[in-house]
């Protein structure tokens, strides 16, 4: 074909293209107008069924509540006047709620809160019954309520006016219900009505397609057939010319085997297939490997190394870029067991229009990535002794802290705890003078400074007792089961198993008392134990403190997803102490059978 006929052919293709385009698109989007058409349609008619249950219900609940209503003259006794009683309150409120929901809508019902004019007209004229049975009704149970024994003449007025008017609501629903039918067989039948329509459109876009775009198409491509065969034609004249040109291919093919072979000499080359198996590798990569003889179908990868690890990682690198190309670096294995590190680059190509193969060119890089290696750990160590010095100064920060807590502890008890003992001496030294208000006043306010005296003195606690600085961790949780279980009323036991008596380090001792005082609280606020234990161990090595509880327990799994919230933030922050203090901390807990929070300490 000429050149021209080649421009006309793509022009021809790309106008053809873009007809298709439209003509899919055309399709799609009418696929998707009908879908949301059809689908916005069903979703008004979904609560069609429902409404109409309902409805009709009503007619069933308005005649169970008047036969309920009549059957009250059948008993005279207390107790089947109660049990009739409390049938006729269900009936009547399930009967109410229907009667509402089906006017203003109701979602657990499933009811919708719209109803056509026609409808509301209809349930603005049954509105005045609805409401004089449901005042009867209610009527009848209040004096029941109030006497269950209360003579029939004495509720005849109300039973007259259920029975009177039930046969014009029984009508006036029925009306409702046939309307509700009629207006549910017109939504199906328009919906029927857009179904065709669409179907019609559809077939009608299939039309347009076939005599604008699918016809035109089959001429052209017979149009192209003819044109193939000439080429066809045309191509055997060509076939004659070739041979002239076989002696310069000769030339060509001996001149690329002397630039193989030196290649082959020179650099890491190798072709393989696709699928991995071994074409030709060079004489560069037999020697380094260290090959004589190599089978028919042998991987690349099995020659590289015989680790398997390093296997997959190459077999995986051929896989995945073997129509794209990759460069990088992998690690092989040579005889001998000796790890060497190749600079490789997989470069895709075809020889034939029908065969790929992937050229493998690499070069040695062990020195380089020695040094690569050596620079990594010398970057760790750095890393790590800048971790050191972070742990340090956030030694100095929780020190500081508790020196902070410390200070505060002394204030609050000695200034504001003396305040306000001062307080309520000088109000107990208050003369009343027998006036009764001031007497109550002033008692009032006794009891009130009393419990602020108690509120500074648990807070002093909380923050630091003094037992933990002046005489050790055991004193110290002494004490702090001690007070625990008369703020709380819980019975909180301390056991030294032991007889453990020794000093430790200021921080560490510090960090045990928080561990144990947050998991008793954790206890008391979270688990709703009543019992708990504090057990303290020691060995010539490490200090070992058990909290047990009776409580409701938990799932241990589930701690570490708490990001947020009860007992998560107090997870984290023992579990940040035990760490600091190079201790162990374990959880065991099960639901419902309590929780034991372990801590192992070196001493």
């Amino acid at each position: 074909m000429t050149k021209n006929g080649n421009s006309l052919d793509q022009r021809t293709f790309d106008k053809l293209s873009r007809l298709y385009i439209i003509a899919l698109s055309t399709i799609a989007l009418s696929v998707v107008i009908s879908q949301v058409l059809v689908r916005n349609h069903l979703e008004t008619q979904k609560s069609d069924s429902t409404v109409i249950n309902v409805a009709g219900r009503q007619r069933m609940l308005s005649q169970k509540l008047t036969k309920e209503i009549v059957s009250l003259s059948d008993y005279s006794d207390k107790k089947n006047r109660l049990l009739l009683k409390n049938k006729i309150s269900e009936t009547l409120y399930l009967w109410q709620l229907s009667h509402h929901a089906l006017q203003k809508g109701n979602d657990s019902l499933g009811l919708p809160e719209h109803n056509s004019d026609k409808i509301k007209s209809e349930f603005k004229a049954i509105n005045p019954v609805f409401n004089t049975i449901e005042k009867a009704a209610k009527s009848i149970v209040k004096k029941i309520s109030q006497n269950p024994t209360i003579p029939i003449d004495a509720l005849t007025s109300e039973i007259k006016k259920v029975t009177h008017n039930e046969g014009s609501f029984l009508l006036m629903m029925d009306e409702i219900v046939n309307q509700y039918n009629v207006e549910a067989d017109k939504k199906i039948a328009w919906l029927k009505k857009l179904e065709f329509l669409l179907m019609s459109f559809t077939l009608i876009i299939l039309l347009g397609e076939f005599l604008f775009i699918f016809w035109p198409t089959a001429k052209s491509v017979k149009a192209t057939l003819s044109e193939l065969l000439s080429a066809e034609k045309r191509a055997k004249k060509m076939a004659f010319d070739a041979d002239e040109l076989s002696l310069s291919k000769e030339k060509s093919i001996k001149e690329l085997r002397a630039f193989s072979h030196a290649i082959d000499e020179t650099l890491l080359f190798a072709r393989v297939s696709p699928s991995g198996n071994l074409i030709h590798i060079g004489n560069k990569f037999s020697r380094l490997f260290r090959l004589s003889n190599l089978k028919n179908e042998v991987l690349f990868w099995n020659v590289l190394s015989k680790n398997e690890n390093e296997q997959l990682v190459i077999e995986g690198l051929i896989n995945k870029y073997k129509k794209t190309g990759w460069q990088g670096e992998v690690k092989a294995t040579i005889k001998g067991d000796i790890d060497i590190w190749l600079e490789m680059s997989l470069v895709p190509y075809r020889p034939t229009e029908d065969r790929s193969e992937l050229l493998i060119i690499a070069s040695e890089i062990t020195d380089r990535k020695a040094a690569q290696i050596e620079v990594e750990r010398l970057t760790e160590e750095s890393f790590e002794e800048k971790m050191s010095q972070q742990k340090i100064i956030s030694s100095k920060i929780i020190e500081n802290q508790e020196k902070e807590q410390n200070r505060i502890a002394k204030d609050v008890h000695d200034g504001i705890g003396q305040m306000l003992t001062g307080l309520k001496y000088n109000l107990e030294s208050i003369n009343m003078n027998d006036i009764e208000k001031t007497t109550l006043k002033i008692e009032h306010l006794k009891e009130l400074t009393t419990n602020i005296i108690k509120g500074v003195r648990t807070a002093t606690f909380n923050l630091t007792p003094p037992e933990l600085s002046d005489h050790g961790i055991v004193p110290a949780i002494t004490k702090l089961t001690h007070e625990l279980g008369r703020l709380t009323g819980k019975e909180i036991i301390f056991f030294n198993k032991t007889d453990f008596n020794e000093r430790l380090d200021s921080l560490v001792e510090i960090n045990i008392y928080r561990i144990v005082q947050e998991a008793i609280n954790n206890a008391i606020k979270y688990a709703d134990s009543s019992h708990i234990l504090v057990s303290l161990s020691h060995s010539k090595n490490i200090l070992s403190i058990n909290i047990d509880d009776d409580g409701q327990g938990f799932e241990p799994s589930k701690v570490k997803k708490v990001k947020n919230g009860d007992g998560g933030m107090g997870m984290t922050f023992m579990k940040e102490r035990i760490k600091y203090i190079d201790g162990r901390l374990f959880l065991n807990s099960e639901l419902g059978k309590g929780t034991r929070v372990t801590l192992n300490i070196p001493i």
